[in-house]
Formats: C-alpha cells, structure tokens, sequence
C-alpha cells in the first residue's frame, strides 16, 4: 500500500495502450462501499475473500495493467492467477518509504493502528518474500516520480516479453502492479 500501483499502472496503461483496472476499484465498484467500510462490516477476511473473485475474474482478460491491493499476495489463488496469467512488477518501498506516503491518508484500514509505522513494517516482513518470489520484474520506487518509474518501467517490459514470448503466451500483453 502506498507503493504508487494505480498511479504507475495508469500511466503505464497510457503508455503501453493498455487498459486499467484497479482490483481495489473494482470492489468499490461493484459493492457500492469503500475498502474501509467492507473492512469494517466484513473484516479482512470478508475483504480478502472479495478480491480473490476479482482477481480470479480480471486476470482472464488481455491488454490490460491491472494494479492490485497490497494484500492481494496473501492468497494462493491470488498468485497462481497473477502468474500464469500475465507479467507481475513488483514496486518495492521501504515501510519508512509507504509511511511517507501514507501517513495522511485516512482510507487505509490496516494502518488505523497506533503505531502505523510498525504495522507497515509488519506488513513489509510477511509480503516482501511473496512479492520477490512472485514478479517478474521488481523496481524500486524509492523517490523516483511517476514519469521515471515507466520510463524505467517500459523497456524492462519489452525485453520480458521478448525473452519469455513463450511462457505466458495467453497473456503476454497484461502487466500486474502488485
């Protein structure tokens, strides 16, 4: 969370003449309730469970950048369907990073907590190795903005497709944000 995923896929979308989709979006969408009020009537699991069946649905779809809840890792499922279904960038911050960016931004359940900072990092130990074991491509995000992220973002893109034109085939043309 925080990692910059739907502003980087939006612009990469743009770039690559893709579509979008935000899976967390998306859920608003179709249950007409933000993220933090399904947290609160559903939990996390009610949530997770959501976002498994969009994520199931939206990863079937070609030519499209499709960014992802941070959490989205978390489920088995989740992974298989991001894997096999298309090519997964991983945009690495530092927990101090996604503090920085998320400290103001009262939409984020997981870090209505009182030491957030310490939730980012527990967060950061359990998703980092799932995120490193499933992209394809990691970039670290740092203090980069939008504009030199998918100029870096772009050609990496394009010489995965070209070394792996064979796996993935069915979906060579769809980019995960995870």
């Amino acid at each position: 969370m925080g990692a910059g995923k739907t502003t980087v896929g939006k612009q990469l979308a743009r770039t690559r003449n893709m579509n979008f989709l935000d899976s967390d979006h998306e859920i608003e969408h179709r249950t007409g309730a933000s993220i933090p009020l399904i947290f609160e009537l559903e939990g996390e699991e009610g949530f997770r469970e959501r976002e498994a069946l969009i994520i199931e649905e939206i990863t079937q779809n070609n030519n499209q950048v499709i960014a992802t809840g941070g959490g989205t890792v978390l489920n088995d499922k989740n992974r298989k369907h991001l894997t096999e279904r298309g090519i997964v960038i991983y945009l690495r911050a530092s927990a101090e990073e996604l503090w920085e960016r998320t400290k103001h931004d009262k939409n984020r359940p997981l870090l209505l907590t009182e030491d957030p900072l310490a939730k980012l990092k527990q967060l950061e130990s359990i998703r980092a190795p799932l995120y490193e074991n499933l992209a394809d491509i990691i970039i670290d995000t740092g203090k980069k903005n939008l504009y030199a992220l998918v100029q870096q973002l772009n050609p990496l893109i394009t010489l995965y497709i070209k070394t792996h034109s064979n796996d993935k085939t069915s979906h060579a043309n769809t980019e995960r944000q995870s």
